[in-house]
């Protein structure tokens, strides 16, 4: 009898260990789902103990040959100064001459929200890990942020335009050459309320060669 009980309590107690995994396993995969880009942003960013947790959630991006091409600059306060004067640098040393009203726009671009994450492949030369693999890793770690700070009840826009794969912007920020720039994370507290997710079929992006 006693051995009987014990074997109830052992069930029981896996069942509800299962079922609190299969919760949290639910929780994981809406929270991908009803990830939303959020362009409007304020103050409080991350904080930095919050911003380490999600660099380790960046760092479990699949890594071909483990090149570890991932790097992060991260860019608060008087910082977007800088980084707005490495995109006036940048325009004007390009080829086309900027208006005075884009040179204004860049000026303004990293005040759109308080923390900007510049994205940086540092490409290395490998015989089976071609540039274009490794950058498609840094993709898969720039969602992993993302998602990070969107679990953490921020908000985040991946932003690119002139500024991304931009040479100029990679001599500005005196950055190693083999360095490309693909994209910049605007993170901080959503201001407006979120758009709506479109409803996507499956079907329409899946097919199965069985």
């Amino acid at each position: 009898l006693h051995l009987s009980i014990r074997r109830q309590r052992q069930m029981c107690i896996r069942d509800r260990n299962n079922t609190v995994k299969e919760l949290k396993n639910l929780e994981i995969l809406k929270a991908i789902q009803h990830r939303n880009s959020r362009p409007f942003l304020e103050e409080p960013a991350p904080s930095e103990q919050e911003m380490r947790e999600v660099y380790k959630a960046a760092l479990r991006a699949p890594d071909h040959a483990w090149l570890r091409p991932w790097r992060y600059l991260e860019v608060r306060g008087e910082g977007r100064k800088k980084l707005a004067d490495a995109f006036i640098k940048a325009s004007k040393a390009s080829d086309e001459i900027p208006s005075e009203e884009m040179l204004e726009k860049l000026e303004k671009t990293p005040y759109r929200a308080p923390m900007v994450i510049v994205i940086i492949a540092d490409i290395k030369e490998h015989p089976k890990v071609p540039k274009i693999e490794q950058m498609l890793s840094l993709g898969a770690a720039a969602q992993n942020i993302l998602l990070s700070i969107s679990s953490l009840g921020y908000g985040g826009v991946w932003r690119t335009g002139n500024m991304a794969f931009n040479p100029h912007v990679v001599k500005a920020l005196e950055l190693p050459e083999n360095s490309e720039i693909i994209g910049y994370l605007y993170i901080g507290t959503p201001t407006k309320k979120e758009k709506a997710i479109p409803e996507l079929n499956v079907e329409d992006f899946l097919t199965k060669l069985n």
